[in-house]
């Protein structure tokens, strides 16, 4: 018997859910790796805009494997979890999870890629500031 706590689940919140379409595609018809990074790095951007309350930029990108392929018509599913906040930078956990299509359960999820993303908190003029400002 399978403990249920066992399954594999995606950790932190749902913050940028999108389907891969056609138009994603590279010139053989696959979704490729770049797309599916700049997506997370969207995501990871959400998340820690809303801890700085503000502007921040991508500083770092923790190792990265794939899982498996992103097909047309996936629905991909981007996790973040804030995992540490220093003076001025965030770290950022991100997953991907994909509800292939014509799956035949439509709850269930797959887990494509997960990665770090290191973020800084920027003022008006580009520059490094506080995540928390005091005052």
């Amino acid at each position: 018997m399978t403990d249920i706590d066992d399954i594999p689940a995606p950790q932190g919140q749902l913050t940028l859910k999108l389907l891969a379409s056609r138009q994603d595609t590279n010139l053989h018809g696959d979704i490729p790796g770049g797309w599916l990074v700049a997506q997370m790095d969207q995501a990871a951007e959400v998340a820690a805009g809303r801890e700085a309350r503000g502007r921040i930029a991508t500083v770092a990108i923790e190792a990265m494997d794939f899982l498996s392929p992103v097909r047309v018509g996936s629905m991909v599913n981007i996790f973040t979890r804030v995992s540490e906040i220093g003076h001025s930078s965030i770290k950022i956990d991100v997953e991907v999870w994909i509800r292939a299509p014509h799956e035949r359960d439509p709850d269930e999820l797959h887990k494509v890629t997960e990665a770090r993303f290191v973020m800084v908190a920027l003022d008006d003029n580009g520059r490094i500031r506080a995540v928390r400002q005091v005052g």
